[in-house]
């Protein structure tokens, strides 16, 4: 004796007692809403951590904003800027331009006994806002 397909409520034929091809619908939008919530609070998390940075890194690639904050940390800490490979400027003794990563750079301005970074550019924009080149 042949099994009969089934008309469920939703429209669609199968076998069995439930729609298995609804059920799987439901299940993936469960995990979209999930992974878009889970989105979401990476996102309020990270906006979260530029409040308590020193300087604005928004905007910037995620791999120079951890550079740039253990660069910070580091300058906290007294350590000296030549150790990230950083050199004053030339016009202008009082900054310090400190290499994160290939592709940007930060100011500092010495203050004496310690550094304040100032901000983070890309390559293109310290090229054009130092003065002398």
């Amino acid at each position: 004796m042949a099994k009969r397909k089934t008309l469920f409520s939703c429209g669609h034929k199968g076998y069995g007692k439930a729609c298995h091809r609804c059920t799987q619908e439901f299940v993936a939008n469960q995990h979209c809403v999930q992974l878009l919530a889970e989105k979401q609070t990476k996102k309020q998390e990270r906006e979260a951590s530029f409040a308590r940075d020193a300087i604005d890194l928004r905007g910037l690639p995620d791999y120079v904003v951890t550079k740039a904050r253990a660069i910070i940390a580091a300058l906290g800490e007294n350590k000296n800027y030549r150790d990230f490979g950083g050199k004053r400027l030339r016009h202008n003794r009082l900054i310090i331009s400190i290499p994160v990563g290939r592709h940007y750079r930060m100011l500092c301005k010495d203050c004496g006994t310690f550094l304040i970074p100032h901000k983070v550019l890309s390559h293109e924009d310290y090229n054009v806002c130092k003065p002398g080149s």
